[in-house]
């Protein structure tokens, strides 16, 4: 096990979301239920690790309620919960299956079907990014570029990984949903923008969950995607783990390792690898693939957790 302070840093998604302290609580307590299912021998080194969290759901709240939307905190929280407990009655690894996913009250895939077909197309007559706008309005919020939002939300991103990787440690970094694409914009930026931390001190292991990254119009949006070479790439990351559970339209294209393939030919990192999963995640009473609860007690995710504190 590595003699670097081990730490663990976690972005979230789109969407209304719980206070940071509820929300990381959440987090903690899906990871947890996971090793206790799959690695209990691990249960103490988790408890160990430092636990941060980059949180920006104050200004996707100020933003979609701005739009209209109302949100309802306390039975956000509570359903949140229910979720983890009935996805911590699944006491095997192997009962994650296609064939207890299909079981799943409301399970759909049509938005992961229209999102397939449609995004060729779309992107063809020039109106892909207006749909992502639509769809996600956290996300072409953040496209604006120079607003105050992008500023913040980047910055809060940037200064959590900043500092953890100028304090030399042994970091994991999940993300999930748009939080990827964040991320992603923060290490290129902390890579190659003069803030003195560069690609010596690197992240040890990245997990992107239902990332968009894969997305034609996200990859032309990324900081770098315009730059040349290894210009173009963030250079401080070791392994990069992508997760995409069937049926998530955010992730309907589900790999990143060919998109990013340039990063290994470059010898910027040393593994960009793809991981498909069946998310038992139950939502309001329905199936929800995107479910951040789903992914991070999903067996797939703890043995790469688990993997990483062994390291």
């Amino acid at each position: 096990m590595s003699a670097r302070p081990k730490t663990l840093i976690y972005v979230h998604s789109r969407g209304f979301k719980p206070g940071a302290a509820d929300l990381g609580a959440i987090c903690r307590d899906a990871i947890r239920a996971g090793i206790v299912r799959d690695r209990p021998e691990q249960v103490a080194a988790f408890d160990a690790v430092g636990r941060e969290m980059a949180y920006y759901g104050d200004l996707n709240l100020a933003l979609l309620s701005a739009a209209g939307l109302s949100y309802d905190a306390a039975l956000d929280l509570r359903d949140r919960h229910y979720a983890l407990k009935e996805l911590g009655a699944v006491d095997k690894a192997k009962k994650f299956t296609l064939a207890r996913y299909d079981q799943l009250p409301g399970k759909t895939s049509l938005k992961e079907f229209a999102a397939d077909v449609a995004a060729p197309v779309l992107k063809g007559v020039g109106l892909s990014e207006l749909v992502i706008r639509k769809l996600v309005p956290e996300l072409g919020h953040y496209w604006q570029g120079e607003g105050e939002d992008h500023r913040t939300v980047l910055a809060r991103v940037a200064t959590r990984l900043g500092a953890a990787l100028r304090r030399g440690d042994d970091i994991l970094v999940l993300s999930h949903g748009i939080g990827a694409v964040v991320v992603y914009d923060a290490l290129w930026q902390l890579c190659h923008e003069s803030d003195g931390t560069g690609s010596a001190a690197k992240i040890e292991s990245w997990i992107t969950l239902g990332s968009p990254l894969g997305n034609e119009t996200v990859k032309g949006k990324l900081k770098g995607a315009a730059e040349k070479g290894p210009e173009r790439y963030p250079a401080n990351i070791v392994r990069w783990h992508n997760v995409a559970a069937e049926d998530d339209y955010m992730s309907h294209d589900k790999t990143v390792a060919d998109d990013f393939s340039p990063m290994l030919k470059q010898q910027l990192i040393s593994a960009i690898q793809d991981h498909k999963i069946y998310s038992l995640a139950v939502r309001f009473g329905k199936s929800n693939p995107h479910s951040s609860v789903g992914y991070l007690i999903h067996p797939r995710v703890i043995r790469l957790i688990a993997d990483w504190l062994e390291i």
